[in-house]
């Protein structure tokens, strides 16, 4: 999966992260502009070298001395010696520790961000971490840390991005993190969260949502559409039930949704022909029935579109494939019949495609007529099969278990996405 590989990386340069500290006033008087996630994780390198200040010591570094040794104390393994020189009170010398100005008085110091990524460290998190009332920033991705999150990081007011990607963490989905008023990018993915998601999470104003890759099991809900975030990467989880029509309130923000491999249902609502600001849409590895939505010829700024491993009917349209800025088009292991225009040829105008095992005449790799038959001999009608409940069908729809089945091969293993 190069593309989650690559436009969600989540490491800044040491110098790109030493301006975004220093800069934190003017930062926090833009938390709702927009920024974009594909470009700006890809700035995010990791390093090694650590803030040489040694700012006069004052009330909120001593309790950062404090936070940092009771964390220090609880890392049985540092193979790379991130925490060796945490010694001694002058934590701005920490590796991985950033000190700027205070946001209500520049002329304190405090500790603002902690960059830990790719450390390959063994511990917890002590509830002590709650003293680091000024921290704007936490990544800890690609360590061993394990156990649950501690309450008292809702102390954290100030936390604007928290990264705890590919590590050990376990429990139900950390509900604390709700409870961050200026968190605006949330990565859990690679971590053994498991469990329904809150409903309030769906009430939250965040820029990007990474989850995925847990044991999390609730449906999507109804509400779903009044989570306001332009990426939301869900994929490897076992959310079930169906996308609903309430997707079409996140035209404003949304650009990227994937969602491979959390058995979703039903037909893919006629709304998300409506997201137009959507450049990557990934429902590959899931039961969606029905045909392709025609309002996705709507998308314009679509360059990413999965729907491969899914059991789909009817016709590619024309107008899908027409779409200016698709660069990659994957349809696979579906059952169409038939692909209207420039469909059959995609790759006369430069767009990557993939038809294999289909129902598609003429073209090679596709299914037996008997399997093609047994599914487009019983068309499924979207109109009574709909999401009227949560996580299920309506009443007078047709039940996911009398719909056809196939077997589907093991979904694509998504890489974390850190360099």
């Amino acid at each position: 999966m190069g593309l989650l590989s690559s436009s969600y990386s989540s490491s800044f340069t040491t110098f790109a992260l030493f301006l975004f500290l220093v800069q934190l006033s003017c930062f926090f008087n833009n938390l709702n502009a927009k920024h974009s996630v594909a470009n700006s994780h890809n700035r995010r390198g990791h390093h090694h070298h650590h803030n040489t200040q040694n700012p006069p010591l004052n009330p909120r570094l001593d309790r950062a001395f404090l936070a940092l040794q009771a964390w220090k104390s609880v890392i049985y393994s540092d193979p790379k010696n991130f925490t060796a020189n945490w010694v001694g009170p002058r934590v701005c010398n920490y590796t991985g520790v950033y000190c700027a100005p205070s946001q209500d008085d520049p002329k304190v110091t405090v500790v603002a961000g902690i960059d830990l990524n790719h450390g390959d460290i063994a511990g917890f998190l002590p509830a002590e971490l709650g003293l680091l009332s000024d921290l704007a920033l936490l990544h800890l991705n690609s360590n061993r840390f394990c156990g649950i999150l501690p309450r008292t990081l809702s102390n954290l007011s100030l936390l604007h991005e928290l990264d705890l990607s590919n590590n050990r963490f376990v429990g139900p989905f950390p509900t604390v993190v709700l409870s961050l008023p200026s968190l605006r990018y949330l990565d859990i993915r690679f971590n053994e969260f498991e469990g329904s998601l809150p409903v309030d999470l769906f009430n939250k104003t965040f820029d990007a949502i990474f989850l995925n890759n847990n044991r999390l099991s609730s449906s999507i809900p109804r509400s779903f559409g009044r989570i306001s975030a332009s990426v939301l990467v869900f994929a490897n989880n076992k959310f079930g039930g169906c996308l609903p029509e309430s997707i079409v309130n996140l035209a404003e923000t949304l650009e990227e949704l994937v969602m491979i491999n959390t058995s979703l249902q039903g037909c893919l609502p006629q709304q998300v022909g409506f997201l137009y600001k959507l450049r990557v849409f990934d429902v590959s590895f899931n039961k969606i029935v029905g045909p392709i939505p025609y309002s996705l010829a709507g998308l314009s700024h679509l360059e990413q579109l999965n729907l491969a491993h899914n059991m789909m009917t009817g016709i590619v349209p024309m107008g899908v494939c027409e779409l200016p800025n698709l660069a990659n088009f994957t349809f696979s292991y579906n059952f169409f019949c038939e692909e209207e225009g420039i469909c059959r040829n995609l790759t006369s105008k430069r767009t990557v495609f993939d038809d294999r095992r289909n129902c598609l005449p003429e073209k090679p790799l596709q299914r037996s007529k008997k399997e093609c038959n047994a599914v487009n001999q019983n068309p499924v009608d979207c109109i009574k099969l709909c999401c009227t409940t949560e996580g299920g069908f309506g009443n007078n729809a047709t039940s996911s278990s009398s719909m056809p089945t196939m077997p589907i091969s093991a979904p694509p293993f998504i890489a974390p996405s850190h360099p």
